[in-house]
């Protein structure tokens, strides 16, 4: 049976998904893009921009029970493959590098709203 988890710190979803669905212990995130709650767009830095998304992740896994200690494979889409290294320094200031989880970082041609970075996360609970 899975049960659809929902928060409403980031925006609610604007379409036929959810926040995240859990699955037993296992839990799916949707991706996740620079929007607060109001759903305001973060267009600053690469760095603000990954900052809003690791935040909104943090809101939804907490909805769920969950911190990123949780996470055990995390999938980035980016904009501009150069901008990889600053992405990958704010995601590393959420994620402890000792138990880190799999990871893939995929250069894409365009993002929604066009953003430069999305995040999705699997959890096992």
């Amino acid at each position: 049976m899975k049960k659809i988890i929902f928060t409403a710190k980031p925006p609610a979803p604007k379409g036929p998904y959810t926040h995240a669905t859990q699955i037993r212990n296992t839990l799916y995130t949707s991706g996740q893009i620079p929007l607060t709650a109001t759903g305001e767009l973060i267009s600053g830095s690469i760095e603000e921009e990954t900052k809003q998304v690791m935040e909104n992740l943090k809101a939804v896994l907490e909805a769920a029970g969950a911190t990123f200690e949780h996470v055990v494979k995390t999938t980035i889409f980016i904009s501009n493959m150069d901008d990889f290294g600053k992405i990958n320094g704010v995601y590393g200031s959420y994620i402890n590098e000792e138990t880190a989880p799999a990871r893939e970082t995929v250069q894409v041609a365009r993002l929604p709203k066009d953003v430069n970075v999305e995040i999705s996360m699997i959890a096992v609970l």
